[in-house]
């Protein structure tokens, strides 16, 4: 074996760490020295040795990196959406990575007017993405971020659309926040602290020194981020102050930017709401006595609690998850046994109705909806194997009329491939839904090679979405399996209670019983599995391994959140004190020893353990790269098997990897190539569909 193909080694140099009476010796504390030359020497190490160990699936990643980009439209454009006379809408080119936005004035005929090229901007950096875009209320001004590293902190600038000339008003350390004021000269922004919370609300006047910009706002505690927001009939401009458990909401006139917000209703513990308007009153989904949530009115004069009355009752077997308000009419995003709802509500009539979907299962989204005196409201239906299709629904009659529908380029026909939803049993009873995606014809016969996907945290639902990328694993006889575990919200609130804090096992032994399920009814067999999870679904798959070592032949633990314990105690880190609200705080004895249960890097034992691909960003402010370093360089020296342990660190990137649209696509297929090559399934580049 070459020097080049041995795996690196880290050096040993213990720290102790301390609490509750408690010491553990952490070999690899060292490794977050970010500016040692050492820590980066060991990183680029870890890099050459992944590239050795894969480099014989070069041709295997090229043909799968071109089955994905043979399914896209290269050059496309994005469904126009009318906004205040203008036509808006995104495009791509061919072989360019980023995307152009674009509007056309009066009608789809008018000439096109090019308002940001993310490829120009672009040129000569290694990342880049913009973070938020905002068009000024008349439309002349262009206000947006960038960030070149990858750290989440964000540059604004603001372009003169007439003349296509920046103004030299310029902010750094921004966050994704911004809003005007119906002045068009006044912009509302957050910045971040050390630790990346956005703790600020500043107002800036266009032409004045950006150093004299006036705080609105400065939140102490850093339980709580700043955030702003605008009503959809521009009337308030919102500044909202969130927990994950808290909320606080102020509101100002949008006519008058300079003046003063005013309290919606002061926080409560545990008490959560956001506000949309609507003709003098204002429209408050809460959880107050309503674990679902329910949407209360008050007057704008007299906002507060004690007059908030009931709109849309609570239902304990819906969650209700957000608004879309019109003049006429509020759509209101839910979600019923972990499928996505709409419901339309007519002011007029009173009347609600909720739409129906043509498949069993699916997903929808809001698409933008910019205009508030509207009769349309336009969304996007999608499932597994039907591509995304943007469609106008007419608030009055709820018929669909289709507007844009993604290409899917290459011979996909729908039609050759079925989604379903299963059931697997939990430890203690609870049915957790699996979405799954596989060819038509599929024989149970547990010779299927499968990819189960997994998340469940911050209550976030995983969608069963369309995604042109899984058809190249698809089309080898893979199953696409989605685990709807506990943690996430697919099954109300309670749902993700239950994954959550004291209750975080769950979250691992549902998606266990979803692995076991799925061989125990003969879709695939522990040969042929390979799990998936990202950043908290990281810290799944890492506690996963640790419980479950023989569920799977493969593992890619993306930018996991695997070093639980060491993480939550350190309150300089971006999110850990937030964060005290989703896993528990590790000062407070009992979840200390809850999270030092199930984390991964202090769980790990000398064993035998699956094929593993794990990834992380240098810049990331989300999950530290060190988090993922330390837990392969101690995995290394405890696993007993010749499976591979590879490491992949985006030096020049944070927690999303590669900006470009091409570069992911590459990234995909990294991952997917090595998932082919460790599962027990042949020569992988000749077996395709034909």
């Amino acid at each position: 074996m070459t020097q080049q193909n041995q795996p690196p080694v880290a050096a040993v140099k213990p720290q102790e760490l301390t609490i509750h009476d408690d010491t553990r010796i952490d070999n690899y504390y060292w490794l977050r020295e970010k500016e040692n030359p050492a820590v980066i020497a060991h990183l680029e190490a870890e890099n050459a040795y992944t590239q050795a160990m894969m480099a014989h699936t070069a041709v295997l990643q090229q043909q799968l990196y071109d089955e994905m980009v043979g399914r896209i439209q290269e050059t496309d454009s994005s469904a126009p959406v009318r906004h205040g006379g203008f036509y808006y809408y995104t495009r791509t080119e061919a072989g360019q990575q980023y995307a152009i936005h674009c509007r056309k004035q009066g009608s789809l005929d008018a000439p096109e007017e090019i308002l940001l090229d993310e490829n120009a901007l672009a040129a000569g950096e290694a990342y880049f993405r913009v973070g938020v875009t905002r068009i000024s209320p008349d439309h002349r001004l262009l206000a947006y971020t960038t960030d070149t590293a990858g750290g989440e902190r964000y540059t604004l600038q603001i372009k003169d659309l007439a003349t296509g000339k920046l103004l030299p008003d310029r902010v750094a350390n921004v966050s994704y926040s911004l809003e005007w004021g119906n002045d068009n000269r006044t912009l509302f922004y957050t910045v971040q602290d050390a630790a990346w919370r956005e703790y600020k609300a500043l107002r800036h006047e266009l032409g004045t020194d950006t150093a004299v910009d006036v705080l609105i706002y400065h939140e102490p505690d850093e339980l709580y981020r700043v955030s702003l927001d605008k009503t959809k009939d521009d009337a308030y401009l919102l500044l909202e102050i969130n927990s994950k458990e808290t909320s606080e909401v102020w509101a100002l006139d949008a006519d008058t930017p300079s003046g003063s917000f005013f309290l919606i209703e002061p926080r409560q513990r545990n008490r959560r709401y956001s506000v949309e308007h609507r003709a003098g009153q204002f429209y408050i989904l809460t959880n107050d006595a309503a674990p679902n949530y329910q949407l209360v009115t008050a007057p704008v004069d007299a906002p507060g609690f004690a007059h908030w009355q009931p709109f849309i009752a609570h239902d304990p077997d819906k969650l209700l998850e957000g608004l879309e308000m019109f003049a006429g009419h509020v759509v209101v995003y839910g979600r019923s046994q972990a499928l996505p709802t709409l419901d339309i509500h007519d002011f007029a009539s009173g009347e609600t109705r909720s739409l129906t979907f043509p498949e069993a299962v699916y997903a929808t989204r809001g698409a933008p909806n910019p205009e508030f005196d509207r009769r349309t409201f336009r969304f996007v239906y999608t499932s597994m194997t039907t591509a995304d299709s943007t469609y106008d629904l007419d608030l009055e009659t709820l018929a669909w009329t289709l507007i844009k529908q993604e290409q899917v380029l290459g011979d996909y026909d729908p039609a050759n491939y079925e989604t379903a939803r299963v059931w697997a049993t939990a430890v203690d009873g609870a049915r957790i839904p699996i979405s799954l995606l596989y060819q038509k014809g599929l024989v149970r016969d547990g010779q299927n090679p499968c990819l189960l996907y997994g998340y469940g945290s911050y209550g976030a639902s995983m969608s069963p979405a369309f995604d042109q990328k899984r058809l190249s694993l698809v089309d080898r006889g893979f199953i696409w399996a989605i685990a709807h575990i506990r943690g996430g919200q697919e099954m109300g609130r309670a749902w993700y209670d239950q994954g959550k804090f004291l209750h975080k096992q769950n979250t691992f032994t549902d998606f266990i019983a979803c692995g076991r399920h799925l061989i125990a009814e003969g879709y695939t067999r522990r040969e042929k599995l390979a799990i998936m999870g990202r950043s908290a679904g990281g810290l799944l798959i890492g506690a996963v391994l640790n419980l479950a070592p023989d569920l799977c032949q493969t593992a890619v633990a993306g930018v996991p959140f695997v070093d639980v314990v060491t993480t939550m105690l350190d309150e300089s880190i971006p999110l850990t004190v937030a964060e005290f609200e989703e896993w528990g705080n590790p000062k407070d004895k009992t979840f200390y020893e809850a999270m030092l249960a199930y984390s991964p890097y202090d769980n790990l034992k000398a064993g035998v353990y699956p094929h593993i691909l794990v990834t992380a960003g240098l810049n990331d402010p989300r999950v530290q790269y060190w988090e993922p370093a330390k837990w392969v360089a101690k995995l290394r020296t405890l696993k007993t098997d010749d499976h591979r342990l590879l490491f992949k660190i985006f030096m020049g990137a944070g927690h999303f990897s590669s900006s470009g649209r091409y570069d992911y696509l590459k990234d995909t297929a990294f991952e997917y190539a090595f998932i082919l090559d460790t599962l027990e399934t042949g020569d992988w580049r000749l077996e395709i569909r034909d």
